[in-house]
C-alpha cells in the first residue's frame, strides 16, 4: 500500500521555522521525485518546491520561498523534508507531499502549518 504521511507542521510566528517531512512506504521511493506543494483557504494548489529523485542537480522553488525554504531528502530512509525558516503569514497553508514519476504520482494527507503572531 502507497503511503506518503506528512508531519511537522504546526503554529509558528512570523520569523521562525519549521521543518516538515514526508515519510514514504509501498513504492520504490528513490526513482521518484518529490515535490512539496501548498494549498491556502480560498487558493488553488501551488508548486513550493521540487528535487529530482536520486536529489543532485537543481531544486526548484517557487519565487515567494526562494531563500527561504530548502528542499531535500534521505532516500535510505525513504523521507523528504522542507526547512522553511522565516516564516511569513502568507505562508499559512495545508503543505502536501507528492511523489512523481512520469505518469504516476502519489500524494500525501497534507499537514497544516499556521504562522500567526
Amino acid at each position: 500500500q502507497v503511503q506518503l504521511v506528512e508531519s511537522g507542521g504546526g503554529l509558528a510566528q512570523p520569523g521562525e521555522a519549521l521543518t516538515l517531512s514526508c515519510a514514504a512506504s509501498g513504492f520504490t521511493f528513490n526513482t521518484y521525485a518529490i515535490q512539496w506543494h501548498r494549498q491556502a483557504p480560498g487558493k488553488e494548489r501551488e508548486l513550493v518546491a521540487g528535487i529530482s529523485s536520486n536529489g543532485n542537480g537543481n531544486n526548484l522553488y517557487a519565487d515567494s520561498v526562494k531563500g527561504r525554504f530548502t528542499i531535500s531528502r534521505d532516500n535510505s530512509k525513504n523521507t523528504a523534508f522542507l526547512q522553511m525558516t522565516t516564516l511569513k503569514p502568507e505562508d499559512t497553508a495545508v503543505y502536501y507531499c507528492k511523489a512523481i514519476m512520469g505518469r504516476s504520482a502519489y500524494w500525501g494527507q497534507g499537514t497544516q502549518v499556521t504562522v500567526s503572531a
